[in-house]
């Protein structure tokens, strides 16, 4: 089976802050443990009003403190916008807070517009020297050597494990010379997911970190008591991608009834595509999905976004997502095995 582990947006909602929002993740987070998910990601956007994890670390650092032994990181870091050896220094850091829990994806996209970009700094070039700088992120987080100049404090010796996330196949062919998981986002960007796994395992080459090609996919995953619910719940995240399309980057908004009155049928047909490998039910059609989707793509591991407006209604679609595919039962980690 599958490992099932979480991605969460950090929503800002019409009846949540900012302040609420982080509270929710961390909340979301203490119970995701105890029903048997193995991971809790966060990414890294900026100038989006209705996504409050834009200082990735700290929000990883404020889960981390209100949880066990549930793996938190980010999925993903967009090491483009920064220095490798900050973000070293900050992932070190919280491997130190919290050892053996910390995990780092990185992705090779700004996770914002163009203008953001010059805001934080950096240039669109910088995503070309995206395979230098894992490099030398993995270098920090080596044990240090006698003579370096350079070190990354505290991170050296840490051994932060990590991803390389992707909607291409070029993060596919870098996770497989590099040796490292690979984490597909098949949740916005399907199209290209089974060809990326296909390069993955088959150009791997074993490393340090990973013996084998461990495959990851995102997946929107939304589970209610019954089938009418969780498509009505599935509304808010319709709306937030018609938005998208639209320009808009607003709050996330209460489920509707019809969500045809909200779309156009152009964005409705862009958002089906982008939807089209989500699981939306009751826990019989959300277990007879992930199997259907498992059995296709060979994933290792499952990677969900739930993106319901409401907190206690997210809580119960993961609660039923969990219950319905009983994640106890499930292979090591690759970060166990290696």
């Amino acid at each position: 089976m599958a490992a099932l582990s979480i991605l969460d947006l950090v929503r800002v909602t019409q009846s949540a802050d900012a302040r609420g929002a982080l509270d929710n993740a961390r909340d979301l987070a203490s119970k995701a443990e105890n029903w048997g998910y193995r991971r809790f990601w966060i990414a890294e956007h900026h100038n989006m009003p209705g996504i409050a994890s834009a200082a990735t670390a700290v929000v990883i650092a404020h889960i981390a403190a209100g949880t066990r032994h549930i793996r938190v990181g980010a999925g993903g870091i967009m090491l483009p916008n920064h220095a490798p050896i900050v973000i070293a220094e900050q992932f070190g850091t919280l491997a130190r807070l919290h050892p053996g829990r910390i995990d780092l994806g990185l992705g090779r996209a700004p996770g914002t517009d163009p203008i953001t970009v010059q805001a934080l700094r950096r240039s669109l070039a910088a995503a070309d020297t995206f395979p230098q700088d894992v490099l030398e992120l993995q270098a920090y987080f080596a044990p240090a050597v006698p003579g370096q100049r350079v070190q990354a404090v505290p991170a050296a010796g840490t051994e932060v494990p990590l991803w390389i996330l992707g909607s291409s196949t070029y993060g596919a062919a870098l996770a497989a010379e590099l040796g490292l998981p690979y984490a597909f986002a098949s949740h916005f960007a399907p199209a290209q997911l089974m060809m990326a796994l296909e390069i993955y395992r088959s150009r791997f080459k074993p490393s340090p970190q990973a013996e084998r090609p461990y495959a990851m996919i995102g997946v929107n995953i939304i589970a209610a008591d019954s089938d009418a619910e969780a498509r009505r719940l599935a509304t808010t995240q319709q709306m937030s991608i018609a938005n998208i399309f639209r320009g808009e980057r607003g709050l996330s908004r209460p489920p509707i009834d019809d969500i045809d009155s909200y779309w156009t049928p152009a964005e409705k047909a862009q958002a089906l595509q982008w939807l089209s490998r989500s699981i939306v039910g009751s826990p019989a059609m959300v277990r007879a999905g992930i199997e259907a989707l498992v059995a296709e793509t060979g994933a290792d591991e499952l990677m969900i976004v739930s993106d319901v407006f409401d907190h206690a209604a997210r809580l119960r679609s993961f609660e039923l997502i969990a219950a319905a595919y009983a994640p106890a039962a499930i292979a090591p980690a690759p970060e166990d095995v290696a």
